[in-house]
């Protein structure tokens, strides 16, 4: 039986750009065969450029595989072929107001669709896993770091499994900036969908100056979203009116300021593991 092969789930943001440098430079073991991005189509030029650079920088290959353009399937209304019923996938897990004044939130199938999916179909191919295979093939590495340990889950797959070199080297968020500074490595950008609604208010800022047509991207794809939703018709039982803000007011009519509790994304809520890494 042949050992299994190390991959790296690259999301192109801080944490996992910061252990395939560290991979590169032999800092952790053992040398990893590849890595994969999962591309949602949906990410701001400066995560896309970063990865042109990053890809420069390593021994091993960078996939990029993606099931598509995450933009398009959330808008996009199907039709129930029992009822002719038609009705939104509810994919972003939007803020909602709902019609009797409370509030909500969206289901949740952008991460394994988008994210783990393609991942998993790609590790699946580079491990060359059998069908019904369960001895361990691959040993996947997230870039999750100490402050987000709670974001830890083990694979559901027998023949996969998760790593954590951050973790273990008791490394923070903040330790892989220093680590990058360094070495003489640019400081990566944050990784995640444009309209994450994950995003804190100091992200929504940065986008807002720092990426302004990402930020008008996110603008334009909250009102599409509300358009759909507010068709009842057209969005079969959803009533509720969705916001990529849990202040439930549109992108583009609120004056964001910086957030005193966190500087990057709140992906703690993200149960997966795979986003904003």
């Amino acid at each position: 039986m042949s050992e299994p092969i190390q991959l790296i789930s690259l999301g192109a943001g801080v944490q996992s750009s910061t252990m395939a440098l560290m991979a590169a430079k032999g800092e952790i073991g053992p040398m990893p065969s590849a890595a994969i991005f999962a591309d949602t189509q949906a990410e701001p030029a400066s995560v896309y450029q970063w990865l042109d650079w990053l890809e420069k920088q390593l021994p091993f290959p960078v996939y990029r595989v993606t099931a598509g353009s995450l933009t398009t399937t959330a808008l996009t209304v199907n039709t129930n072929k029992k009822t002719g019923k038609a009705y939104l996938r509810k994919l972003i897990p939007a803020y909602t107001l709902n019609p009797d004044g409370s509030k909500g939130l969206l289901g949740r199938d952008c991460t394994l669709d988008h994210k783990i999916q393609p991942l998993t179909k790609k590790a699946r191919e580079l491990g060359k896993i059998k069908h019904g295979q369960k001895h361990i093939g691959v040993i996947q590495w997230i870039g999750i770091s100490l402050d987000e340990v709670s974001r830890m889950k083990p694979s559901r797959l027998p023949w996969s499994q998760h790593r954590w070199p951050l973790i273990e080297l008791e490394m923070t968020r903040h330790d892989c900036f220093r680590w990058m500074e360094k070495n003489g490595f640019p400081k990566p950008p944050r990784s995640a969908c444009i309209y994450c609604p994950f995003h804190s208010d100091h992200e929504w800022r940065r986008l807002k100056t720092e990426e302004p047509a990402a930020f008008a991207d996110a603008v334009k794809f909250e009102k599409d979203l509300q358009a759909l939703h507010a068709n009842h018709e057209g969005g079969g039982k959803i009533k509720s009116l969705p916001f990529l803000n849990k202040r439930l007011v549109p992108l583009d009519e609120i004056d964001f300021s910086d957030d005193p509790r966190q500087g990057y994304l709140d992906f703690i809520n993200e149960c997966e593991g795979m986003c904003g890494v």
